[in-house]
C-alpha cells in the first residue's frame, strides 16, 4: 500500500516549530502630568500617576516612549530579515505607595491605554517637589493628541500601593507598524470613570526590576515557517504494514 503524509496535517503544528522570540523594554521616556499643576513637567519623576478627572489633587496622565530598534534587531537575528509578526504586546507596570502630596491618594477604578500617533513630546526633567518650566505638561499633551492615535484597552486597577500588574493591550495597525518599523513607539495612560487613582514606578525608578516594561512576543511569519512544515514532513515516522 503506498504511504504517505498530507501536509494539511502538519501546517497547524508550525508554531510549535519554532518558539516564539521575547523582547522586554524599559521606556526611554516617560512622565506625568497633572491639571492643578497644569504648565509644570513631571518627566524626571520616579513615579507615574493616573487620576480621574475631579479628584481632590486633580487629574492625571501620564505617557511612556519606548525605542523598539532593539526588539526589530532580535527578531531580525532570530527568524530573518521581516520573516517574523508580532503575536502578543503587554505593559507591566509596578505600582508604588504616593509618596508626594502631590498625588492622590491610591484608589481602584480603570484606566485606558491608547497609541500616541505623534512621539515627539520631550520628556522634561522636573520632579514633584520642582516642576520643570520645560518639557511635556498638561497644557502641552492635547497638541500631541490626534485623531489618528488608537485604544489598546481598557483595564482595572485594585487599588494596591505595591506590585507589578501585566496589561495586554491590542494588537492595533497603529501599534504593530510603530513597533515592526523599529522607531519609537509612545502610549498614554489615563483614567476612565471618576474613581481611579493610580501611582506605579516610572523608568527613574531606582530599582530597574520595578520600572515599566514593554514585552513584545514575535512569531515566524507563514512563509518563513513553511520550510519548516517540510522539515518536519521528512521526520514524521512512518509505520509499516
Amino acid at each position: 500500500m503506498p504511504r504517505f503524509v498530507t501536509l494539511s496535517l502538519v501546517v497547524p503544528a508550525l508554531s510549535g516549530l519554532a518558539p516564539a522570540a521575547v523582547v522586554a523594554l524599559n521606556p526611554a521616556a516617560d512622565a506625568f502630568v497633572g491639571s492643578a499643576v497644569p504648565a509644570g513637567n513631571f518627566g524626571g519623576a520616579g513615579a507615574l500617576a493616573i487620576a480621574a478627572p475631579g479628584l481632590p489633587r486633580g487629574e492625571f496622565q501620564s505617557v511612556l516612549r519606548f525605542n523598539t530598534a532593539s526588539a526589530v534587531t532580535s527578531f531580525n537575528t532570530t527568524y530573518g530579515v521581516g520573516n517574523w509578526t508580532i503575536q502578543s504586546v503587554s505593559l507591566q507596570l509596578t505600582a508604588a505607595a504616593p509618596s508626594a502630596s502631590i498625588f492622590n491618594p491610591q484608589a481602584a477604578g480603570q484606566f485606558a491605554a491608547g497609541w500616541m500617533q505623534n512621539s515627539s513630546w520631550v520628556e522634561g526633567t522636573g520632579g514633584p517637589a520642582a516642576p520643570s518650566a520645560t518639557g511635556l505638561n498638561f497644557n502641552t499633551l492635547p497638541s500631541f493628541l490626534s485623531a489618528a492615535d488608537e485604544a489598546l484597552g481598557t483595564f482595572n486597577f485594585g487599588g494596591a500601593s505595591s506590585g507589578a500588574s501585566i496589561y495586554p493591550l491590542a494588537l492595533t495597525g497603529g501599534l504593530t507598524t510603530g513597533l515592526a518599523a523599529g522607531g519609537n513607539v509612545s502610549l498614554r495612560l489615563s483614567a476612565v470613570g471618576t474613581t481611579i487613582a493610580y501611582v506605579s514606578n516610572s523608568r527613574n525608578f531606582g530599582t530597574v526590576a520595578n520600572r515599566p516594561v514593554l514585552t513584545i512576543t514575535a512569531i515566524p511569519a507563514p512563509a518563513a515557517a513553511l520550510p519548516l512544515a517540510f522539515s518536519a514532513l521528512v521526520a514524521i515516522p512512518r509505520r509499516r504494514r
